[in-house]
């Protein structure tokens, strides 16, 4: 970055010399002024000169702290702009070493099926067969293109809003879950704050929420292990409503913890259960189009809670 001043900072400068150089001017003008009392004009034109000169230099100097400051503030903009610049770099590359690696993975399997097919091995569809291989990685990656488009098309998607009443959004997000394979039987249970006061509903769109809200519910069933339970807690704070969704698995490593709303991002205790990486991303991109936020806290071995703080809407 150049230190040198910019031409409009240069001219700011040479703008802010102008009170000085008028007051140096009228000072010059009235000691040349014609008098009858020389003695008399003397005294006071020496006075009004260096009042003037005072007051020009009062003027310049303030435009000149001015023009210091506002350099300031643009140098401190500049260096804010380029480790923003930077940061959004590192983000991008990782977000592409990320889909490189998931598209790698299941395009080898694919061109070993083919290379299989193509060497004559049997095309049938039972499991561990060159055709269900391949099968089921087009799938795998069709599964993925699928979350970039969902997750691309959220900052234009238009919301459609509505009261939305949390509890019962939430019991449906539960019983969406519980019904999914794998997922039979969990232990899920919803608590929702009665006194001295119930939360009040949402603004919201109800099907952006209802995505929101079963991928975070799928999540904590997903990697709190079959044996784990989960907490859906409703409550207010006076400013808005909250959603936290507890498990009592293994928790997040700390290292991972300022990465897991990234999009196509998995942390070491993700490696070997399904999923692509894109769902917290979703996730908070829902919470953030309703202008509201979504953090993390986890300790390793006790489990993990997400906290989802919305907007209320209008009261009861």
């Amino acid at each position: 970055m150049s230190s040198a001043p910019s031409p409009r900072l240069r001219r700011a400068l040479l703008l802010a010399a102008i009170p000085l150089a008028l007051a140096l001017a009228a000072s010059l003008a009235l000691q040349a002024w014609p008098a009858a009392n020389l003695l008399l004009t003397c005294q006071v034109t020496a006075d009004l000169s260096a009042l003037g000169l005072l007051a020009g230099a009062a003027l310049s100097a303030l435009a000149w702290l001015g023009c210091g400051l506002w350099a300031y503030w643009l140098r401190r903009c500049a260096r804010a702009l380029a480790a923003e610049q930077a940061r959004q770099d590192q983000v991008h590359q990782r977000f592409i070493h990320r889909l490189d690696h998931e598209l790698k993975n299941p395009l080898a399997v694919l061109q070993v099926s083919l290379s299989s097919l193509q060497n004559g091995a049997p095309a049938t569809g039972s499991a561990g067969q060159p055709l269900a291989i391949a099968q089921e990685q087009v799938a795998r990656l069709n599964r993925l293109l699928l979350g970039l488009r969902k997750l691309a098309d959220l900052d234009s998607y238009p919301l459609e809003l509505e009261a939305v009443d949390l509890a019962d959004l939430l019991g449906r997000a539960i019983a969406a879950v519980k019904s999914a394979p794998g997922r039979e039987g969990r232990a899920v249970a919803l608590h929702t704050q009665r006194f001295p006061w119930s939360p009040p509903p949402l603004l919201g769109d109800l099907d952006l929420l209802l995505v929101a809200f079963y991928n975070l519910i799928d999540n904590a069933c997903k990697f709190g292990g079959s044996d784990g339970s989960v907490q859906v807690r409703i409550g207010e704070d006076g400013a808005g409503v909250l959603v936290e969704i507890a498990d009592n698995g293994p928790g997040i490593a700390e290292a991972d913890l300022p990465h897991v709303f990234e999009e196509l991002y998995r942390g070491n205790g993700a490696r070997g259960i399904e999923g692509s990486g894109l769902g917290l991303a979703l996730v908070k991109k829902v919470v953030e189009r309703h202008g509201g936020s979504l953090a993390v806290r986890s300790r390793p071995g006790q489990g993990t809670v997400f906290t989802m703080r919305l907007p209320a809407g209008p009261a009861r």
